[in-house]
């Protein structure tokens, strides 16, 4: 097994393994409870959306691809700040207000930050299928490509990637 697949494994494991402890938490957690530090655990979640916000908006206008991986942790950050707002509201005008910050203000922000998430993703050349390898159907229309090809170092320049099998000849 390779090292990616278990990786892979483990965190599916540990994804299922927390299940149980969520049922727990559900069952045992009491309905209410008094926090010491609440205003700072609230500016340290705002504090984290505003730089994600900044690096994200800096690395698109610079067009580096690493702001895909700032923009998809923002997105993550906002989500986690509307679900706990609105669930940790006591209610009334404050319940109204942390729905009307969420609908209006964060929600939007994470789906654009979703968004360019994916659209900044590096974009790789065409995958190519060796003549051995029969493949997944493809939807008609569909050309397969039938013969291995080694990409040169211009076209993984231009591509913004460099494969493992792009190498410079020796």
């Amino acid at each position: 097994m390779t090292g990616s697949r278990r990786l892979g494994t483990l965190l599916v494991c540990c994804g299922l393994a927390v299940l149980p402890w969520i049922l727990a938490l559900a069952a045992f957690l009491p309905s209410t409870v008094r926090v010491s530090n609440w205003s700072t655990a609230w500016v340290g979640l705002d504090a984290l959306e505003a730089l994600g916000l900044v690096t994200s908006g800096c690395l698109l206008l610079r067009r580096d691809a690493r702001g895909s991986l700032t923009a998809a942790a923002t997105a993550a950050l906002l989500l986690v700040d509307v679900w706990v707002d609105v669930t940790t509201s006591a209610g009334g005008w404050e319940r109204v207000e942390a729905v009307a910050m969420g609908l209006g203000a964060e929600l939007p922000l994470a789906a654009v930050c979703a968004v360019l998430a994916v659209r900044s993703l590096p974009r790789r050349p065409a995958e190519v299928v060796p003549r051995y390898h029969s493949g997944p159907a493809l939807p008609p229309g569909v050309p397969r490509i039938t013969a291995c090809r080694r990409l040169t170092s211009e076209s993984t320049r231009t591509a913004g990637v460099r494969p493992r099998d792009a190498r410079e000849p020796r």
